[in-house]
């Protein structure tokens, strides 16, 4: 098969998010920005109805069709396809957790064991919660995977990429946690948080935040793509991991918010129950990560720091 290409031509499978349409905004803002971007996911985002050079292509990340068609000339995959986690727990959204991971990347894989060419780079979305929960280890990519349903949606997530990316592609695993925007992520609701006085103890207040500031995250998916030395699987997180209780105490410092009422374990439990509809663990358990392998192979965060992050993310 030809891996001859005459232009950079990426698709993002489930772009539509958050990540997916930052990271096509960040492209385009490039100086010397050539790409052709498609978005390939099961919704149009803003995005690619306000710019010439952002496609759409509708896919129900399951099964082939005609959406296969944009995958000639491509040169660059990056797959963000997977239903939010932001939601309790219940056995039919587990079910749909794991299998919207699974399914999208056996399904790219398939596209393009059909297509007369294959990509030079497939760069996959992981996550960094496959370490599972562990207290108080500084986990990186050496370290074992933990207990429950995120590490057991993890390993099978990356062992269907394993099979599905082509012999002849570069391939990339990026396992990452919170990515913080100031209007993106998870940093807006923790800002709310903390400005109502209500980010004092939570839990144990010690469990992990491993978080990487969206410009940061925007430069690795670029590095992953472009940079033909990356291989493999990193952790891609800022390397400053925090407890939650450090987290809160220093956002609330940059707020001006004095106030921190902490939240009782069952109150949270209830409240996520019952008016949030999202999983209470997502709070009362973290990990914390270090991105030993990019940090061994030279890359430079921008904003490596807690206090950095915050200074961008809460400007005075």
């Amino acid at each position: 098969m030809s891996k001859v290409h005459a232009r950079k031509k990426l698709v993002i499978a489930g772009g539509s998010g958050y990540l997916g349409t930052t990271f096509a905004q960040h492209l385009l803002e490039q100086p010397e920005a050539d790409w052709e971007i498609v978005i390939l996911s099961r919704s149009e985002p803003r995005l690619a109805q306000s710019s010439d050079r952002i496609s759409f292509e509708s896919w129900d990340g399951r099964s082939l069709g005609d959406w296969t068609r944009v995958l000639h000339n491509c040169t660059h995959v990056l797959n963000l396809a997977g239903r939010s986690v932001d939601c309790r727990k219940t056995p039919a959204r587990c079910d749909e957790i794991l299998r919207s991971r699974v399914e999208s990347t056996r399904v790219l894989g398939e596209a393009f064991a059909q297509i007369d060419h294959q990509p030079l780079v497939w760069v996959q979305m992981s996550t960094a919660h496959i370490y599972g929960d562990p207290p108080s280890v500084v986990c990186d990519e050496s370290s074992p995977f933990g207990y429950g349903l995120a590490p057991t949606v993890g390993q099978a997530w990356e062992a269907a990429f394993a099979k599905a990316c082509p012999d002849s592609t570069r391939g990339v695993v990026l396992r990452t946690s919170f990515v913080l925007g100031r209007e993106g992520g998870a940093f807006p609701t923790l800002r709310r948080v903390a400005r109502l006085g209500l980010g004092g103890r939570v839990g144990s207040g010690t469990q992990g935040i491993s978080w990487i500031h969206e410009h940061d995250m925007n430069r690795i998916f670029e590095d992953a793509l472009t940079n033909d030395t990356r291989s493999g699987v990193y952790i891609a997180t800022a390397p400053e991991p925090v407890s939650y209780m450090q987290f809160m105490r220093a956002l609330r410092k940059r707020l001006g918010q004095p106030i921190a009422l902490p939240g009782p374990e069952i109150g949270l439990r209830l409240m996520c129950a019952t008016v949030l509809d999202t999983d209470p663990d997502l709070v009362l358990y973290g990990r914390y990560c270090m991105p030993r392998r990019l940090q061994d192979e030279g890359f430079k965060f921008r904003y490596g720091t807690l206090d950095e992050v915050l200074e961008a993310l809460v400007p005075k």
